[in-house]
């Protein structure tokens, strides 16, 4: 069984979506039977939505269980070193000498506008394992990227 590497920030808010899912299935259930007492069930729309909604937040939870159970958390503040690993943030210089900072996270974390990329990203893919000076080519869709790792933190 493979660990599932994510912050605590990631856990906490799977754990309260899986919650939150948990607490609608007496809804669910709910309104199956309401639809249910209106009769012909081949041509009632509100039992098939009903039920299609209860078969989605089913997958839902098995994969969010799936998840939590498999948890790894992992704290930045307790980690250290010259490499790049998980949970580490990042500073890149893009071909410009721009800044670009990233904070290497869980899939379920990831929120590229608040510069945090999912560790199965192409970007954390090409970054994990190097260190500060290193160069980096990535290959996205809109063709090849150059960066040059300027800075590793752990925070």
């Amino acid at each position: 069984m493979q660990k599932v590497p994510m912050l605590a920030e990631g856990y906490e808010k799977l754990t309260a979506d899986l919650k939150a899912l948990r607490e609608e299935r007496p809804r669910i259930v709910d309104a199956i039977e309401e639809a249910r007492a209106h009769g012909d069930l081949s041509e009632n729309a509100e039992y098939h939505a009903a039920k299609e909604r209860q078969g989605q937040v089913e997958a839902q939870i098995a994969d969010l269980e799936d998840k939590t159970s498999r948890a790894q958390i992992i704290d930045p503040a307790t980690l250290s070193g010259d490499k790049v690993v998980f949970g580490a943030t990042v500073t890149l210089l893009d071909e410009d000498d721009k800044p670009l900072t990233y904070q290497i996270v869980g899939q379920a974390e990831s929120d590229a506008k608040r510069g945090r990329v999912s560790y199965e990203s192409p970007l954390a893919r090409a970054i994990i394992g190097k260190s500060v000076g290193d160069e980096v080519e990535v290959t996205v869709p809109s063709g090849e990227k150059f960066y040059l790792i300027d800075k590793i933190e752990f925070k």
